[in-house]
């Protein structure tokens, strides 16, 4: 069976945002089609004859991010449905991605298709350079007998998308819940309003899953442990190593493609370390219980540079796309609480992170869409500094971030929200424009999963819905959790002036700009008091330091 073709011989431009204007990117003319779809063609996903899809009757089209067959119904695939796979060049391209996410998305992808196949699972593999419903309409339009089954996209443009296909397509197209988390999405959105907190959201789910539960009650006494979770990293301690998986013939391929036809999106591929099947996922996340979690709890707030994952599991990219489902790793990690291989206050804080943020920020995202895309509280209109693109700052623990973001497209969460969205908060940078940079520039970054994280929470921007208080903090917080301040270039012990940690005065500029949030959130309402008590000398010098640096970024 020929392979389902749709490309053209032309410049494919990228969709762009104005903040990206300061970056020429676009994806060169691909000179050879032919050379081009060989890469594809030579699996078996491609090779299936013509005739064996005509006689299909139904067919279940599989995500990028839906790649587990645990999560779809057990008839509905005892009936082997052909499974349609799609490669989408507009879904790759709408924004630069990650060349680190590029390869990841693709191999895994091809990969699972594979492993479907070997199944005994007739497999259709399709690439296109539009979106995936696009593929699929030209797809049905061939096949009048065929039913076409989905799962609902996690994300909302391919969602979108689907819906207009299923108008036009009327009843031959089906749609399944989305079976890849935990929480019942119509439950809880009535309830993602002022007030409504994490801490709510996480007691209920803990009771509905029994999840480090015992009588009704939660085990050790405590909801959380999230005062044990912030201790600083010992000086001589050993972190453990995450072995790299090295790429295997498809994801070589892959590499190539991305190189070759995507050159100028963002970061670097100089190596590519994750797994791409679920079976090394597996693997991946059983060593990280076994050597990692006891300490990930009681570090999990520290940063320590030339570290990009300490303790963390870095198992986010393979939860986000489907090769580990989230009942599977919180199961695991009770296991080890269990036979005594992790303390408590890892374990819940490990849980927490899934059980509770995630499935907390993907409610937020049903609930708030498509409105919380433009969310702007405190209207910034700076520009996203071009810092976050190339890494050149003096600022080292910046520097250190965005290295790592650059180098694997990852680094774990306190950088993420105490360093990088700090900074674009203190810099009155515009939330959306971080918010893109985000979506573009991590691996395991979807919209439905970054879109809360950083303007729902880090940033503010939906003016405290989310969030109780504006995620901003000064050098002293920066200095306590790391390591950076003792090498960098900047005095944190000083408040103002040239030499001052740029952190310091900053924060306490934005605390006075912005002091209605401090004093509506009782939790840092203390901050504004402590301002108004300095001397006017001292007010006077950190509104001009801030002003002077955030005049000098670029």
């Amino acid at each position: 069976m020929k392979l389902w073709i749709f490309i053209s011989f032309s410049i494919y431009q990228l969709m762009s945002f104005n903040f990206l204007n300061n970056i020429q990117i676009k994806i060169s003319m691909i000179e050879n089609a032919r050379e081009f779809l060989s890469q594809i063609n030579n699996y078996p996903i491609s090779s299936r004859l013509e005739k064996q899809i005509a006689n299909s009757d139904r067919a279940l089209f599989i995500l990028h991010d839906q790649l587990n067959l645990d999560a779809f119904p057990k008839e509905l695939l005892d009936s082997k449905p052909l499974l349609i796979f799609v490669e989408s060049l507009a879904y790759a391209t709408a924004i630069p991605h990650h060349k680190q996410k590029l390869v990841y998305m693709l191999s895994a992808q091809r990969h699972f298709a594979i492993n479907c196949y070997q199944k005994g699972f007739l497999v259709f593999n399709l690439f296109t350079e539009s979106f995936y419903a696009d593929a699929l309409a030209e797809f049905l339009a061939c096949y009048a007998n065929i039913e076409l089954i989905y799962m609902l996209p996690s994300e909302w443009d391919t969602r979108s998308q689907m819906s207009t296909l299923a108008n036009i397509f009327g009843n031959r197209i089906k749609a399944l819940p989305n079976q890849f988390f935990i929480a019942d999405a119509e439950k809880f959105k009535p309830k993602i309003k002022k007030g409504y907190r994490l801490e709510t959201f996480y007691r209920e789910l803990r009771k509905q899953t029994s999840y480090l539960m015992q009588d009704g009650k939660p085990i050790g006494g405590n909801w959380n442990y999230d005062k044990e979770n912030r201790k600083a990293l010992p000086k001589r301690i050993v972190i453990p190593e995450i072995p790299e998986t090295k790429p295997d013939p498809i994801t070589q391929e892959v590499i190539g493609l991305v190189q070759k036809y995507l050159p100028n999106t963002f970061g670097k591929l100089d190596k590519f370390i994750y797994a791409v099947t679920r079976d090394r996922a597996l693997e991946l996340a059983q060593l990280f219980i076994e050597t990692r979690l006891s300490s990930f709890g009681a570090y999990e707030d520290t940063i320590k540079l030339g570290e990009p994952f300490l303790f963390h599991s870095v198992l986010s990219i393979y939860l986000n796309n489907g090769l580990l489902l989230p009942q599977e790793l919180c199961e695991m990690a009770i296991a080890a609480y269990e036979k005594n291989l992790a303390p408590l206050n890892s374990v819940e804080g490990f849980i927490r992170q899934i059980l509770g943020w995630r499935e907390y920020v993907r409610i937020y995202y049903e609930a708030k869409m498509p409105e919380a895309r433009n969310s702007n509280y405190f209207e910034f209109t700076n520009d996203l500094p071009q810092l976050y693109w190339d890494a050149q700052t003096d600022l080292l623990c910046l520097k250190d971030a965005i290295t790592n973001v650059i180098n694997y497209g990852y680094s774990h969460h306190i950088q993420r929200l105490m360093v990088l969205s700090n900074f674009s908060n203190l810099t009155n940078t515009n939330p959306i424009q971080l918010n893109h940079w985000f979506w573009l520039a991590y691996v395991d970054a979807y919209e439905w999963v970054e879109l809360p994280n950083v303007l729902g929470m880090s940033t503010f921007a939906d003016g405290g819905i989310l969030a109780s208080k504006p995620y901003v903090a000064g050098g002293n917080y920066i200095n306590k959790m790391s390591d950076c301040c003792s090498q960098c270039k900047y005095d944190v012990t000083q408040k103002t002036g040239e030499a001052a940690c740029p952190f310091n005065y900053l924060y306490w500029n934005f605390v006075n700009e912005h002091r209605k949030s401090f004093i509506d959130s009782g939790r840092v309402s203390l901050m504004v008091s402590a301002y108004d008590k300095k001397p006017e000398d001292e007010k006077l010098s950190i509104s001009q330091s801030a002003i002077q640096f955030i005049r000098n970024l670029k």
